[in-house]
């Protein structure tokens, strides 16, 4: 029972909300911000789903040219210089940088409008280009170690340790650049998406000093640092690609955190006249949570004050679920009587 759009859903206007976050200060709450950036939600406050999507593209191709450029100097440097873990990082950078193709075209395909093939829309597309993504970043670990293990079977000699060191600084610095602006426009728009590839650049940016430390270790008379460093890389790949492929397989198997699905079930337990919250269900459609949600209300109600309860139920769902657009809330009576009013479908009930 609600009122819904075209496509289906029951469009809000963006509400601006408050939320109950503290702060940490001084150097432990800096060491947190880069690790775990702080998020307040800032989708809710965006009032077009269409110029959200719209500054993730700009922010895809602006990364795209930074990071490509980044990789393209320490390619240089390889090529005079030798080093299998500038190689390695040289790789896993450029990897990086065409994950944003498909992250662009899945932006540009999400705006468009649901039809009747596709009533839900098309923000599964960000998921589809989470699978391509996936699969470079696992190429480039086979790639860069591929390449370490020949060089420590074979090693060669490393020229201009100088220059691979400085190439390193360069990795770090396009990265976290890269980062910080990634990170900063998911949050505005309300990108998990785009916010988790710029915490995926600033840990690149961190294995670019490997490199660093290897050059270092050259300098030092260490040769064999070089691609031992190579390894090391590519076990931070590996270590970045187990969690990419966790959030994407979670995202195709609709799995939602639980804490979501903890704040909705509060939400509607306190909408008056709700007595029970028979069914909850949420999914990401990109990044956006759509959610179905049966209600138990009291069976002597008309049909009006029933709807009205409905409305009210998907009003604060709206305002409790961040990045939730749309509800579908189904109400049931309950009475004394003890009748099951969902007997006409108990023969279609799969356990």
């Amino acid at each position: 029972m609600n009122a819904h759009n075209a496509d289906g859903t029951h469009e809000q206007p963006a509400h601006d909300h408050e939320h109950g976050h503290e702060h940490a200060g001084g150097i432990g709450g800096w060491i947190a911000s880069i690790i775990r950036p702080h998020s307040h939600d800032a989708a809710d406050s965006v009032d077009s789903a269409l110029e959200a999507s719209a500054d993730g593209i700009r922010a895809v191709k602006i990364s795209l040219v930074a990071l490509g450029i980044t990789a393209v100097a320490q390619l240089v440097v390889v090529l005079f210089t030798g080093s299998t873990a500038l190689l390695a990082d040289t790789i896993h950078n450029f990897s990086d940088a065409l994950t944003a193709v498909p992250l662009w075209i899945a932006f540009v395909v999400g705006r468009r409008t649901a039809t009747r093939r596709y009533t839900y829309g098309f923000g599964r597309a960000e998921d589809l280009a989470g699978v391509f993504i996936v699969a470079m970043i696992a190429l480039s670990a086979v790639l860069a170690g591929y390449e370490s293990i020949r060089r420590l079977i074979d090693p060669q000699p490393i020229t201009n340790a100088g220059l691979v060191l400085a190439a390193g600084l360069i990795g770090f610095a396009g990265n976290e650049l890269v980062a910080v602006y990634r990170i900063r426009v998911g949050r505005r728009i309300g990108s998990a998406a785009l916010v988790a590839d710029g915490i995926h650049a600033r840990t690149d940016g961190f294995t670019s000093l490997a490199v660093v430390a290897a050059a270092l270790g050259v300098i030092a008379g260490f040769p064999l640092a070089d691609p031992i460093v190579g390894l090391l890389i590519t076990v931070a790949i590996l270590f970045v690609l187990k969690g990419a492929a966790t959030d994407i397989y979670r995202r195709l198997m609709d799995a939602v955190e639980p804490a979501l699905v903890d704040a909705a079930e509060t939400a509607l337990l306190a909408v008056p006249g709700v007595r029970a919250v028979e069914e909850l269900r949420l999914r990401w459609t990109g990044h956006r949570l759509r959610a179905e949600a049966g209600l138990l209300v009291d069976g002597h109600l008309d049909l009006v004050a029933a709807h009205v309860i409905a409305v009210r139920a998907e009003h604060d769902l709206l305002h409790a679920v961040p990045r939730l657009i749309g509800a579908v809330v189904h109400i049931s009576p309950v009475d004394d009587s003890g009748q099951d009013h969902h007997d006409l479908l108990a023969h279609h009930q799969r356990r």
